[in-house]
């Protein structure tokens, strides 16, 4: 792991010049995690892209910012979150709050998805509305509060915590639906 470490902070510190070789081999050991993050907050396969070289691009252009190149992965990780969730401010409308969830949040089963087929899940998480979606994956996977939610979306806690219980709800519902018609 030390070897591993060492040779990820020469190839960042000689991305920093400029190097293309450098920036390429980053590029090849992030790209497809970076991916999964943007294909998961946009829902569709052009969005994610755009964003995933919008991130390596923004990355790039501001390496030297990096204080630790042992924190690349991380640093990176941030760019790509922020780069999706300014997408989804252009991009995603929101409902508000309907009070009828609240009864309804406080009387729901733990984490059920968590027992199902990760590939299921990813699939459905993908095909979920925008704003549930977003809420979903911010929540769950990048493991922010609702508070920190709607402050980054412009959006209001009650919002975030609706959008993800209809998430919640759709993932359920769905993939209850395919494991009835596939087992």
């Amino acid at each position: 792991m030390e070897q591993e470490s060492t040779i990820q902070t020469a190839v960042v510190r000689k991305a920093c010049t400029g190097d293309a070789a450098s920036q390429a081999w980053l590029y090849r050991q992030y790209c497809k995690a970076m991916y999964n993050i943007c294909i998961r907050m946009t829902g569709n396969q052009n969005d994610a892209e755009d964003l995933l070289q919008e991130a390596f691009m923004i990355a790039f252009k501001n390496l030297r910012q990096l204080k630790d190149p042992v924190q690349f992965g991380g640093w990176l990780k941030r760019i790509v979150v922020n780069e999706c969730i300014r997408f989804c401010k252009k991009n995603v409308y929101w409902s508000e709050w309907d009070e009828q969830w609240e009864q309804t949040l406080s009387n729901e089963e733990p984490e059920w998805w968590k027992t199902v087929d990760l590939n299921m899940v990813h699939q459905e998480i993908k095909s979920l509305p925008d704003g549930c979606r977003q809420v979903f994956n911010l929540y769950v996977l990048e493991d922010y509060s609702h508070k920190e939610i709607a402050t980054h979306l412009g959006i209001s806690e009650s919002t975030s915590k609706s959008q993800y219980h209809r998430a919640r709800q759709l993932l359920k519902e769905r993939i209850t639906k395919q494991m009835q018609l596939h087992g």
